[in-house]
Order: structure tokens, then C-alpha cells, then sequence
């Protein structure tokens, strides 16, 4: 038998607050640590200089010439338009052509869905993809979708999502029968917006799922789902205030810690377990978000991703393609 061929992950090298400095070192690390094959996308010459800054012999990495990169706040639809040659672009090429198995980037969101959109179009049956996050919770993990991508849905639309999030719960987070809920203000089925009590009805009929109800929003980390659907604003929102709760407890923490002796001595014996519980909740531990319901893995990390985080997300890249992500929400979106 011929062997396996790897995985091959075009990284958007140009992308992102902290620029190619960061997502290189992540490509080396990704390539080090996990021995992955890495497709740097961006200027060459900036990317051979942060290169040469590091000990690459015998790691699988190449850098294709990207002359156009797309900054943090420019309109995604006149990137889309005007910048063929973006970084973004040339990064999604390589994976319509086969050229590459997925994609990373930690750049503009809204440029890389839409490129992602036209580029790799949409799967048969979905009408508008989602961005799902991994979320820690008090048993396990969970995701958490529409994070972002669609601000406005129809009751279809959340139903897609259940289904697409459902398939990625049970492939990547092993959870055999994954339990879907849909976030809502009270657990009652009528409770909630006309959407929710929409969603509620099909997603309720849709035998292929293990449909809980409603959850609340305390129920996003305590474990009670694994699987949580909202609309792209519910789910963006209820995301940035997750974590800015986490920045401002660790901020009062370190205040509270240095007031006296008694707490400066503690912190001392406390590190490990801090430590401990900052790789529970990091979002850099998860890498980044997958854009589901496109033809291909397009993985979407934080803009400001640090080199850990860049490696984590070409970690996660690799495993919706070798678990056949893709192939599975084709398979459910046919079957619903």
C-alpha cells in the first residue's frame, strides 16, 4: 500500500493583531511538536525573514507567495473584491485545489468567511455556514454555535447549525450521543423570541438529534448540553462577555493576592492549581473556531492569537480532516 499521505495546512501567515512574527512561530511549533505540514501564505520575503529566526531543518514547511494581505478592520466584501491576491485568498485556492486538506487564519473574520463562501461554497442543504466555538464546562467540553457568522437566522438556519454542531461535538469532542440544546430565556418551550420557539419545533421533530429543550444562559458552562445553538448575535455576545469575565476575574485575583503578605505568601503555594485552571479555560488550548457548513476546513482563530494558539488551531484543522468533518454534515444535512 502506498503510504498515507499528511495533512497539509495553508496558514494564513500575514494574518492576525500580532502579524507574521506570531503565526510563524505557531507554524514552527505546529511542525516541531506535531510533526505538521505547514503552507505559510504571505509575503515571501517577510516570511523567510521571520524563518531564518528559527531552527526549521527538517520541518515540513513551505511558504507560497502571497503579494496582498487584508488588514483587521477592512471591509470583508471590498477585500473579497479587490484583493485576489490576498493571503486569505491564495490560502483558500490551495484547499479548492486540493493543493491543501485545510485552512488557518487569524485574520479579518468577516473577509475569511465570505472568501471561504465563494470560494469553497456553501455544503449541499446548508444555507448559511457557523462559526462554533469549543467551550469548557463543569464536566467536559462543549460547542457553542453561531458565535458571529449570522447575525439574522430563520428557525432553519438554527436547525442546520444543530446538526453540523452535533456532528462536530461526536467526530472532535467524542461525545457519542451528543445532547443539543437551544439557548433561549427560560427552559419552557415557550419561552423565548418567535426564532427560539420556531427552532424549538423543528428541532424537536428532527429524529437524527438528541434534542434537550431549551438551556439558559447559566447552562452555556455547567455541562447540561454539549452541543448549545443560538443566532450568530446571541452567540457573539454571550462569547465576548464569557470572556471578558474571565480577564477581569483573573485581573481582581492578582489584586486581591498582592495586598498583603498573607496573600503574596499563598499565591506562592497556589501557582500550580492557577495554572492548572488557566489550561481549562484558555481559549488558546482550543486554537481556534471552525467555520462549518463550507466545502473544506476553514478553521477561524482570535486576532490576538499568540504562537501557542496558532499551533493548537492547525492541531484542530488536522483532526476535522482526518475525523472526515466534512463529509459527516454532508451526511446529516442530507439526512434532516
Amino acid at each position: 500500500m502506498p503510504p498515507e499521505r499528511k495533512i497539509r495546512v495553508a496558514l494564513d501567515a500575514m494574518g492576525g493583531d500580532r502579524g507574521p512574527e506570531v503565526t510563524v512561530e505557531g507554524a514552527v511549533s505546529a511542525a516541531r511538536e506535531l510533526g505538521s505540514t505547514v503552507i505559510l501564505v504571505g509575503d515571501e520575503q517577510v516570511l523567510r525573514t521571520h524563518l531564518a529566526r528559527h531552527e526549521v531543518g527538517g520541518l515540513d514547511l513551505t511558504v507560497r507567495h502571497a503579494p496582498e494581505s487584508v488588514d483587521m478592520g477592512e471591509s470583508p466584501m471590498a477585500a473579497l473584491r479587490k484583493k485576489k491576491h490576498s493571503s486569505i485568498r491564495i490560502g483558500l485556492d490551495l484547499v479548492k485545489r486540493g493543493e491543501a486538506e485545510a485552512f488557518v487564519s487569524a485574520g479579518n473574520t468577516g473577509a475569511v468567511m465570505a472568501t471561504a463562501v465563494v470560494v469553497l461554497g456553501p455544503l449541499p442543504g446548508v444555507e448559511r455556514p457557523a462559526i462554533a466555538v469549543v467551550v469548557p464546562t463543569l464536566t467536559h467540553q462543549a460547542v457553542l454555535l453561531d458565535v458571529g457568522a449570522n447575525v439574522d437566522c430563520k428557525a432553519r438556519h438554527l436547525l442546520q447549525f444543530a446538526i453540523m454542531g452535533n456532528v462536530y461535538a461526536r467526530d472532535i469532542l467524542g461525545q457519542t450521543q451528543p445532547r443539543v440544546g437551544l439557548l433561549s430565556i427560560g427552559e419552557e418551550e415557550i419561552k423565548g423570541n418567535e426564532l427560539t420557539r420556531e427552532a424549538f419545533k423543528e428541532m424537536e421533530d428532527e429524529s437524527s438529534l438528541n434534542f434537550i429543550g431549551n438551556v439558559e444562559g447559566r447552562d452555556v458552562f455547567n455541562g447540561a448540553a454539549d452541543v448549545i445553538v443560538c443566532d450568530g448575535f446571541t452567540g457573539n455576545v454571550a462569547l465576548k462577555i464569557s470572556e471578558g469575565l474571565v480577564e477581569t476575574m483573573f485581573h481582581l485575583l492578582r489584586e486581591e493576592l498582592k495586598k498583603d503578605l498573607r496573600g503574596r505568601v499563598g499565591s506562592l503555594l497556589l501557582i500550580p492549581a492557577f495554572r492548572r485552571f488557566k489550561r481549562r479555560i484558555d481559549s488558546s488550548e482550543f486554537g481556534g473556531a471552525p467555520l462549518l457548513g463550507v466545502n473544506g476546513v476553514c478553521m477561524i482563530s482570535h486576532g490576538r492569537s499568540t504562537g501557542k494558539a496558532i499551533r493548537n488551531a492547525i492541531r484542530a484543522a488536522e483532526g476535522c480532516v482526518s475525523n472526515t468533518v466534512i463529509a459527516h454534515i454532508r451526511e446529516g444535512i442530507a439526512r434532516g
